[in-house]
């Protein structure tokens, strides 16, 4: 049982949306402000291949929208560059060609283990279309805020295809060598076609403090190649194709 004297939820971040709290939120809640702090979590995204080459723990990954910032050109002005403190990356070039109105496999390994659950966005034209990361609540600790739990579209609103996925809260037993967690599942693309679409993955991290940059996830992307079927009826509710 929490006890009275448990720091009090406190809705921060993105007040933009309002859902309700189901029972399986509120169990979490109970559990996560119960549990000691934690301090670390990674995941590599394995499957889309990444738009960026990352490293056996998956950084860089704090950096929304997808990780981090590519280096400007040589030939860009100075106003470019980006802050000292952004991850720096380099681009991957894998594009991946799928078929609209197909299922595209998606497939993440935990590098460190942390309770929380992932989430699947996908931007047409820019990744300014790429909504923020989920609402959050978080408590009070001598450390500072830490989140507790954050807000799933049930059911997900676009551009966003999947939301809650993978919910784990329990620590793996350990393993020699460590063994990560792997998760994966299909996710239903739209019927549409675009020629460099962005397909985001998000891990949202309860129990965790907050990253700066980063916030309470991590990210990562995939750059995505998608010809509609002509078989079927093009979905309706996505931005028209600028490239």
């Amino acid at each position: 049982m929490i006890s009275s004297l448990a720091p009090k939820l406190v809705l921060v971040r993105q007040r933009n949306m309002l859902m309700k709290q189901t029972a399986r939120m509120l169990v979490a809640l109970a559990i996560a402000a119960a549990a000691p702090a934690a301090i670390h979590a990674h995941f590599k995204l394995v499957e889309p291949a990444s738009w960026i080459v990352e490293d056996q723990r998956g950084d860089p990954q704090k950096l929304a929208p997808c990780g981090g910032t590519l280096p400007p050109p040589a030939n860009a002005p100075a106003a470019a560059a980006p802050a000292a403190s952004a991850p720096q990356m380099t681009r991957s070039n894998a594009v991946t060609k799928v078929t609209g109105g197909s299922k595209i496999h998606l497939k993440v390994e935990e590098t460190i283990y942390h309770p929380g659950h992932y989430r699947v966005a996908l931007a047409v034209n820019s990744r300014e279309e790429i909504p923020a990361d989920p609402m959050t609540f978080e408590r009070t600790t001598e450390r500072g805020p830490q989140s507790v739990w954050a807000v799933i579209q049930s059911p997900p609103q676009l551009p966003i295809l999947a939301d809650g996925l993978f919910q784990h809260y329990t620590r793996p037993a350990p393993t020699t060598p460590p063994t990560p967690l792997v998760f994966e599942t299909d996710i239903q693309l739209p019927n549409i076609t675009c020629a460099k679409c962005t397909l985001q993955v998000i891990q949202f991290m309860a129990q965790h403090g907050y990253n700066q940059p980063g916030g309470y996830s991590y990210h990562h992307c995939a750059d995505l190649q998608i010809t509609a079927d002509p078989s079927k009826p093009v979905d309706k509710g996505w931005p028209t194709t600028t490239h």
